[in-house]
């Protein structure tokens, strides 16, 4: 396809290999294989679980933006005080990676930070269309990956941050 180069340049080279899942279960004879003598990452076996375990994203209106991402996921958010700020959790099964929206003091949305992509499903089409019509401006035009790994689009929330929206289809 003729697009591929483009969708590989907008990817880490972490997106670019192959897709694995996350688990629990302890690692096959590969994996620590692959863990044990992997010296260009700095990897070692003490470390081989994932990178990110939560993420926040920054926000000035929080109902606003509760009633965003509500109508994106499709699930609601639970309000919880943490410290001066509060959250709005997004919904997650344990163990896995969680995170928030965040208001508070130190909450600056912008476009200019850390991106962070949502699983959105199934279907990335439908989606999309719910982050629209809740108001979300498309950023990046559907990025259809190569191998079979899914599809991604890049949006606007409601309090200016950059998104990523990802799904199987």
């Amino acid at each position: 396809m003729a697009d591929r180069p483009a969708a590989a340049s907008l990817l880490t080279a972490r997106w670019q290999q192959q897709r694995r899942n996350i688990n629990t279960s302890a690692p096959t004879t590969e994996q620590t294989k692959m863990t044990a003598t992997n010296t260009t990452t700095n990897t070692s076996a003490a470390h081989a679980h994932p990178a990110i375990n939560w993420f926040e994203i920054p926000v000035a209106d929080l109902d606003r933006a509760q009633a965003f991402y509500q109508a994106l996921l499709q699930a609601p958010l639970r309000r919880e005080p943490a410290g001066p700020q509060t959250l709005a959790v997004l919904p997650y099964a344990k163990p896995a990676i969680g995170g928030a929206l965040l208001a508070g003091p130190s909450a600056q949305p912008g476009s200019g930070g850390t991106l962070v992509y949502l699983n959105v499903g199934p279907t990335l089409d439908a989606a999309l269309a719910r982050a629209l019509d809740a108001g979300a401006t498309l950023l990046q035009p559907r990025v259809d990956l190569p191998d079979g790994r899914g599809a991604f689009v890049q949006v606007r929330d409601s309090e200016g941050n950059r998104i990523g929206l990802h799904a199987a289809q």
